[in-house]
């Protein structure tokens, strides 16, 4: 079997930097005319450290596109109807353009509900079932982050889809399911014959040697190895898990979906894990900011 022998990286932190400088001179340009900046709001309940961390980044992020951001932290111990009547009030606050409830919530609160009781105008994680069935349809809308970020990742490496066979492992409702929707349309990126696998999917080996792009979203670490995949593949690897390592200082180290060191030598592009789809995910959030403060 033939192997390449060279593989390009998609790299992330490189398109983030990219789209992030074309936000911030619109955002500039907004402020110039007059306007304000857009706002984003993050809520977090709980002391999740994971969860922590990546609304830090989010924060980090708005400030580095001019974007005024803010956190509203809750203890764990909050109800679903305290969460319930924050919600009802950020949708009502005029000087907020988006909003996002970090998740996951604590186990008491029905996160559906809290979905659903986010108004699809602010709704910039792209979740609620407006924006759902408006992606579906085609319509203008909020795509949900990752999905969204993976696209604007592979329209910045210019990654040919259309004719192509994608093949997505998982079908979360947050990044496998609209995933496959969007590789569907008739759209660049975009315009592939898309085959959705999950966990009871079967001869899962044979089905992903077919992909010309493979899209893991799985939640399982290392999970796709060098024999599921073909020689030549775009491998797009969501998934982000914490390992043991004592020779980090850490004590860890972050590894995706995908066995990068045997998967990546038979790859055409393949994303790394960190700086992989991560960056492009808080940046479809400060997409999505953006067209709620445009209107």
């Amino acid at each position: 079997m033939n192997v390449t022998t060279t593989y390009q990286l998609l790299d992330g932190k490189r398109a983030a930097k990219a789209v992030r400088e074309r936000i911030a001179e619109e955002v500039a340009a907004m402020k110039r005319e007059g306007g304000r900046a857009p706002h984003l709001a993050a809520v977090l309940v709980g002391d999740d450290g994971a969860s922590r961390t990546y609304v830090a980044s989010k924060v980090k992020a708005c400030e580095e596109v001019g974007f005024r951001s803010t956190l509203i932290t809750r203890p764990a111990a909050t109800t679903e109807v305290e969460l319930l009547d924050l919600v009802r009030a950020l949708n009502h606050d005029p000087e907020l353009d988006g909003f996002i409830v970090q998740l996951p919530l604590p186990s008491h609160i029905d996160e559906e509900h809290v979905t659903l009781a986010i108004d699809p105008r602010k709704d910039v994680d792209g979740f609620h079932p407006d924006n759902i069935g408006r992606m579906v349809l085609g319509l203008p809308g909020f795509l949900p982050a990752t999905p969204a970020g993976i696209v604007e990742l592979l329209r910045h490496y210019s990654i040919e889809t259309a004719g192509k066979h994608c093949v997505v492992i998982g079908r979360s409702h947050i990044v496998g399911t609209p995933m496959s929707i969007l590789m569907s349309r008739n759209s660049y990126p975009g315009n592939c014959t898309v085959t959705l696998t999950h966990s009871r999917t079967k001869y899962l080996a044979a089905i992903t040697r077919q992909a010309d792009i493979l899209i893991p979203a799985i939640g399982k670490a290392e999970f796709v190895t060098g024999d599921m995949v073909k020689d030549g593949a775009v491998v797009v690897d969501v998934g982000i898990h914490r390992i043991p390592d004592a020779s980090k200082k850490s004590g860890f180290r972050l590894v995706g979906d995908v066995k990068f060191d045997e998967v990546a030598p038979k790859c055409s592009w393949i994303s790394p894990v960190p700086g992989g789809v991560g960056p492009m995910t808080i940046t479809s959030l400060l997409l999505n900011t953006l067209k709620a403060a445009k209107g």
